[in-house]
């Protein structure tokens, strides 16, 4: 990248946060008592990676969503009224998220023009799958795109439109008897979203097998009881005022949901608590890093996997592990539906009836209209103590893992992502390798400085994303194809590929937070431990195991495939056969959301 292409990324860094200050009124945001630079308060868009005009039109479009946001969505009333159910959050996020940007776009009719570019955009960028069933089609997914078309009058493509035809019916049902309501309610947030949160929560789509009679009650409620709407959705409001701390030590989703997030700084400093307990993670990271040494870092590379290899490219790839996975799928895809449907179990709506009070049980109004002696019957909505969840999945991108290995990871990572992204489960699906066999620029450099001795890790890192936690499986399916790219896999430097996973997933706002690292041995990087002692690799990787082990919340597991892991992590499994790989990674999963099987 040349000066002159840096300065004008600058430049637009700087505007992008001037714009954004001005819409909001309100971002000047401190910092240890020091205002911060508004070029470096925002990131909303990887800038360095600013090549075209469609980039561009992105970045403006979350600039503006990032302004409007800030100045007509108060934080305090989206939680307070944030479904209990977990699988409608996502679908909460997107009606708050459109919600504000109408407003935006009525305010100045530039921020209107910049999104609606940005959406018909992301539209026709979708990808051309075959669309067979509802499951090929997430439901977050097909929601953003109705609400696209119902409340922000934008024009789908046939593709889109084939997307959405198979929930509209469904969203339909549920949501146009109120949309004049929830239009003229734009305004008023607390209306909106407490309307919209009830609406969701009664949607059927969310009922399942195992709630067959709760779900009954819900369709009764709702058909029986239309004219009560409005009180119902008032005593949903005075019971979450009454439960409102515990609604906000439980609920922290981050609502700028899938690529159109605001900067995680920002987002950090919304909590003082949290700040602090960052700080000192981070200090005590810093300690531990103080005594594994790296020669250089100037050659390391984070990469997203489709900056890797050209599209066409991607797609061939993507169908030879199409072609591998139609051997071992059957028995993955039965494992995988018993795991979502444990996650949808603890997910379920759950009532307790024949209570003094609550919202009232509308199927007992009978009794009452036949014997007016009978007394009124209330209901309340149990507790759930599911958890929002993010799962990382850290897989080890080392030549031994070329073959059968490394694509049952793959073909295990794509399974469990579709499957966890049904139950609102977020997904992160990372790799990690070396640029270099032999060390690489860092030897060269190493080399032409004289060879300084004990030098330190002395390779170029290559950490790939293959899906990140707020993309949805299909936009990222071809991704993990790439596994399989001839040349790709080389060393692996474990210890700070899980320093950098671990960077990732702390920022994020789920309640709950894991990280499984998919293995077949030791770290092992020649280059490295030619000029070190031997175990310097592997010191590194047990001290920043049992950091996350201890010192944080992030439950963290590992899979040897081959190969005893248990001396790096508490929690580990090993596996003699890769075809195992996947029956051990959902067992595994399993068991931790079950909380009742303990690892080996």
């Amino acid at each position: 990248m040349n000066n002159k292409d840096t300065n004008l990324k600058e430049k637009l860094r700087q505007a992008l946060a001037s714009t954004i200050r001005v819409i909001s009124d309100d971002l000047v945001v401190k910092k240890k008592n020091k205002e911060i630079k508004e070029s470096e308060k925002f990131d909303f868009f990887e800038l360095n990676n600013l090549s075209n005009k469609t980039d561009f039109i992105k970045a403006r479009a979350e600039a503006d969503s990032s302004a409007v946001r800030k100045k007509f969505s108060n934080d305090k009333i989206y939680k307070k009224n944030l479904p209990t159910n977990s699988n409608c959050k996502s679908l909460y996020a997107i009606a708050e998220k459109i919600r504000y940007e109408i407003l935006g776009g009525n305010m100045l009719k530039g921020i209107e023009k910049n999104l609606k570019e940005n959406y018909n955009q992301m539209i026709n960028l979708k990808r051309k799958d075959q669309l067979k069933t509802k499951e090929d089609v997430p439901v977050a997914e097909a929601f953003e795109l109705y609400m696209l078309k119902k409340f922000y009058n934008l024009n789908l493509n046939p593709h889109s439109s084939k997307m959405l035809n198979f929930w509209e019916k469904d969203f339909d049902e549920s949501i146009n008897k109120h949309a004049k309501f929830l239009k003229e309610n734009f305004e008023n947030q607390n209306i909106y979203s407490s309307k919209f949160s009830k609406i969701l929560q009664e949607m059927d789509i969310f009922q399942t097998e195992e709630n067959e009679e709760d779900k009954k009650e819900n369709q009764n409620e709702g058909q029986n009881n239309p004219s009560n709407d409005d009180h119902e959705s008032d005593s949903e409001e005075k019971k979450d005022e009454n439960n409102e701390h515990e609604t906000e030590a439980n609920l922290d989703s981050d609502y700028d949901i899938d690529e159109y997030k605001l900067d995680e700084e920002l987002v950090d400093t919304e909590s003082d608590q949290q700040n602090s307990e960052q700080i000192i993670q981070k200090k005590n990271l810093n300690d531990l890093n103080l005594e594994y040494k790296i020669y250089t870092t100037k050659f390391d590379e984070i990469t997203k996997a489709e900056n890797l290899e050209k599209a066409d490219e991607a797609n061939k790839l993507r169908k030879t592990l199409d072609q591998q996975l139609i051997g071992f799928q059957d028995v993955v895809t039965k494992l995988a539906n018993k795991l979502q449907r444990q996650l949808l179990a603890k997910q379920n709506r759950a009532w307790q009836f024949d209570l003094e009070e609550g919202l009232l049980d509308s199927s007992k109004l009978p009794r009452v209209i036949m014997d007016p002696y009978n007394s009124l019957s209330f209901k309340k909505e149990k507790d759930l103590d599911f958890k929002d969840t993010i799962v990382t999945l850290l897989i080890d991108n080392s030549g031994s893992m070329r073959g059968r290995p490394i694509t049952i990871a793959a073909i295990c990572a794509d399974i469990l992502s579709r499957t966890l992204e049904r139950c609102s489960v977020k997904v992160e699906i990372l790799g990690f390798t070396t640029k270099n066999w032999k060390g690489g620029k860092s030897r060269e450099l190493w080399n032409k400085n004289l060879k300084p001795k004990t030098p330190g890790r002395l390779n170029d890192l290559r950490h790939i994303v293959y899906k990140g936690a707020d993309t949805h499986w299909r936009q990222s399916k071809n991704n993990l194809g790439l596994m399989l790219k001839e040349g790709l896999l080389k060393e692996n430097i474990d210890g700070e590929a899980i320093s950098w996973a671990y960077s990732r997933i702390k920022k994020r706002k789920e309640e709950r937070k894991i990280l499984m690292v998919i293995s077949d041995g030791a770290p092992v990087d020649d280059s490295t431990l030619s000029v070190n002692s031997g175990d310097f690799l592997e010191k590194h990787l047990k001290k920043m195991v049992k950091f996350i082990e201890l010192k944080t919340e992030i439950e963290i597991l590992a899979i040897g495939i081959g190969h005893d892991v248990s001396r790096y992590y508490n929690k580990a499994i090993k596996i003699t056969d890769v075809n195992e790989l996947g029956d051990v990674m959902i067992s595994e999963l399993s068991s931790l959301f079950d909380n009742k099987k303990k690892f080996n």
